[in-house]
C-alpha cells in the first residue's frame, strides 16, 4: 500500500463498497454512520482517516479515534498502520484522558496525579465497615462497584443515584448504598486515589474550567472519529463535546442494535439523537453484511425488526439454516452441544472456529466438563489474555534471549527449542483443561512462526512477537472458545453454539421490565451476528427439575 500522501483514489478507496466508500469520502461535518453487525465499519473509518489525510483535510496528529476497549484501539492502530499512515491517536476514552490528565496536573494543580485505584473493591469494604457493615461478601462488593461506577458515568449525584430506577444493591438499604458510596470518595480523597471514573470527570472538568488546557487540547485535536457510539456513556459524552469545543467535525460510527452495556452506563440515544444534536448531520446506513450467512442474517434481521435504528442487514452468501434444538435437561444439553462440536471438528472444522456462547458466567462450568468428556480442547473467553500466561510470558522470554545474541539465525529451530524448554510436546496431550490449554498457548507460537515462513530470522519474528504484545493481537489457537455473550462481542467464528436459551436466561430472570427486555433481545441480536457459516441454537426443557419454556424470543422467529 503506497504512502496516504503518494496514494491514489482507487489505492485507498477502490476495495471498499458503494456504502463504505460513501463513509470514507464524507470527511467534513457531523457525520453518523449507523453500521449493522459484519459491515465492515472499522475498515471503512480507518480508510476516511486515510482518505482525509492524501486530500491534505486532515494532519494526522489532529485526529482523535475513539474507542471502547484497548483490543479495538489496538486493531485500529494496526489497520493505520498498514495503511501507511505515520502514527495516529487511536486510543479508549480512559487512555486518551488519562494521558491528557498526567500531562496537565502537574502544571495545572502543582502536584503529582493521584495513584489509579487498579480495584476498587478493598477501598469499598473499608468503607463499608467504616459505615457499621462487617464481612460484605464478594458478590455484594462487586455490585456495590458496579453501582459506583454506573452512578459516576450516569455524572449523577448520591442523591440524584438514589432516586433513579438503578439503585440498589441485594441485601443493603439504600441509605447504607449511600453511605457506602460517600464513605468511598471520601477515603479515596484521603489517599489522594483516583478510580478510572474519575479521570473522565476529573478532565472534563479541568477542560471547562482551564480555558489554557482547553485551548490547547483544541488547538492539537480538530477531526474525531468514535467507534461503537451506542456505548458511550453521559460522561464520555461530556467530555467529547468538551474536546470538540466548537468544531463540528466528528463521525460516530454505531449500531443501535448492539447496545448491551446498559447496565455499566452506555446510552444509545447518543447515537439515535445525534442529527438532532448536530444540525446538518449527514447520515449514512451500512447494511451489507460480510460476516453471516443468508438464512443468519435473516434471522438476526427478525430478532431486530422494528426496533429503533435496526439495520436491516443483506447478504449475499448461501448457507444453512440456522438449527434450532431442545434438550431434556442442563447436562443432556451440555453432552449433545460438546457430541455436535466434536462431529464438526471430526469432519475437518477448526476448533478455533468454533464458540459456546450463553448469558451468564455461571453456565460455563457445565460446557467446560462436557467438552472435557468428549476430548474437545477449550478455553474461556475471561481467562487470562493470551501473552500474560506464565507459558508465553516464558517462552518469550527465552525467544528474546536467543535473538539477542544470534539474530540471523532462522526462527524456527530456536522457536521449537524455546516452546521446547516451556514444555510442548509434538503431540497435544490426551487431556483436556490447564495441561492442554498450556500446550494451545505453545503451539500457537509454533504455528505463527511456520506461517511467518522457514527463511525467516529470529530477530524478525522476535520482533513480530514483541508488536503483537504491544497490539494486543495473539495468534489463534486451536480450541474451542467458551463464553458469555457480553465477552463475545466485537469476536465471531465460523460455527457458533448458543445456548440454555430459556426464558429464565435470556431475557435473564424472565424479566418484565420493558427497556431491560429489549437489551436482552439485543444480546441475542449479537450471538447470533458472531457465526459465519452455521449457527445452533439450543435450550433444555427442564432446569433443577422444574420444567421451563424456552425464550420468548425464539418463538418469534
Amino acid at each position: 500500500m503506497p504512502s496516504p500522501a503518494t496514494a491514489t483514489h482507487n489505492d485507498l478507496l477502490g476495495g471498499l463498497d458503494v456504502q463504505q466508500r460513501t463513509v470514507a469520502e464524507a470527511l467534513t461535518g457531523p457525520v453518523r454512520v449507523l453500521a449493522g453487525a459484519g459491515t465492515g465499519k472499522t475498515r471503512a473509518i480507518t480508510h476516511r482517516i486515510a482518505w482525509g489525510i492524501q486530500q491534505q483535510i486532515y494532519q494526522p496528529s489532529s485526529v482523535l479515534a475513539l474507542t471502547f476497549t484497548s483490543r479495538a484501539a489496538a486493531e485500529m492502530r494496526l489497520r493505520l498502520q498498514r495503511l501507511g499512515l505515520p502514527p495516529v491517536a487511536a486510543r479508549t476514552f480512559h487512555a486518551a484522558a488519562l494521558a491528557q490528565l498526567r500531562h496537565f496536573w502537574p502544571r495545572v494543580l502543582g502536584t503529582r496525579l493521584p495513584n489509579l485505584l487498579t480495584s476498587k473493591a478493598p477501598v469499598i469494604a473499608e468503607a463499608a465497615a467504616a459505615c457499621g457493615i462487617e464481612s460484605i461478601d464478594t458478590a455484594r462488593l462487586r455490585d456495590l462497584s458496579s453501582q459506583i461506577e454506573w452512578r459516576k458515568v450516569r455524572s449523577l449525584t448520591v442523591e440524584r443515584y438514589l432516586l433513579s430506577d438503578h439503585a440498589g444493591v441485594d441485601g443493603l438499604a439504600d441509605e447504607q448504598v449511600a453511605a457506602i458510596m460517600m464513605r468511598y470518595e471520601r477515603l479515596k480523597e484521603q489517599r489522594r486515589s483516583i478510580d478510572f471514573e474519575d479521570v473522565l470527570l476529573a478532565m472534563t472538568g479541568m477542560l471547562r474550567q482551564e480555558p489554557v488546557v482547553a485551548d490547547e487540547v483544541r488547538d492539537q485535536y480538530r477531526f474525531f472519529v468514535v467507534d461503537e457510539y451506542q456505548d458511550v456513556s453521559p460522561v464520555q459524552h461530556d467530555l467529547l463535546r468538551e474536546w470538540m469545543g466548537r468544531r463540528r467535525d466528528l463521525c460516530v460510527v454505531g449500531d443501535p442494535s448492539q447496545t448491551i452495556y446498559s447496565f455499566s452506563g452506555a446510552d444509545p440515544r447518543y447515537l439515535l439523537d445525534f442529527e438532532n444534536e448536530f444540525a446538518g448531520t449527514t447520515s449514512i446506513e451500512m447494511s451489507r453484511n460480510y460476516r453471516s450467512t443468508a438464512p443468519i442474517v435473516a434471522l438476526a434481521n427478525r430478532i431486530m425488526a422494528g426496533r429503533p435504528g435496526a439495520v436491516q442487514l443483506h447478504s449475499p452468501t448461501a448457507g444453512p439454516t440456522p438449527m434450532l434444538n431442545s434438550a431434556s435437561d442442563e447436562s443432556q444439553e451440555a453432552t449433545l452441544v460438546a457430541a455436535r462440536i466434536r462431529a464438526q471438528i471430526a469432519s475437518g472444522e477448526s476448533p478455533g472456529e468454533i464458540a459456546v456462547l450463553m448469558r451468564v458466567n455461571g453456565q460455563t462450568a457445565r460446557y467446560e466438563q462436557a467438552l472435557a468428556d468428549a476430548g474437545v480442547p477449550y478455553r474461556l473467553r475471561s481467562a487470562t489474555p493470551f501473552f500474560a500466561r506464565r507459558e508465553v510470558v516464558d517462552t518469550m522470554l527465552l525467544i528474546g534471549v536467543a535473538a539477542a545474541s544470534t539474530p540471523e539465525a532462522l526462527a524456527l529451530p530456536a522457536v521449537l527449542k524455546a516452546i521446547g524448554e516451556a514444555g510442548w510436546k509434538a503431540e497435544p496431550p490426551s487431556q483436556a483443561g490447564a495441561v492442554r490449554e498450556r500446550w494451545e498457548s505453545l503451539d500457537a507460537i509454533r504455528r505463527l512462526c511456520v506461517d511467518a515462513g522457514e527463511r525467516t530470522q529470529l530477530a524478525v519474528f522476535n520482533r513480530e512477537l514483541i508488536e503483537r504484545r504491544e497490539q494486543k493481537h495473539p495468534p489463534p489457537t486451536e480450541t474451542v472458545m467458551i463464553s458469555t455473550i457480553h465477552a463475545a462481542k466485537g469476536l465471531e467464528w465460523d460455527h457458533v453454539h448458543v445456548v440454555g436459551l430459556t426464558d429464565d436466561y435470556l431475557p435473564f430472570g424472565g424479566g418484565t421490565d420493558a427497556a431491560q427486555i429489549d437489551e436482552e433481545r439485543r444480546l441475542l441480536y449479537v450471538a447470533v451476528t458472531r457465526a459465519r457459516r452455521t449457527l445452533h441454537l439450543s435450550y433444555p426443557e427442564r432446569v433443577a427439575g422444574r420444567v421451563v419454556r424456552p425464550s420468548r424470543f425464539l418463538s418469534e422467529r
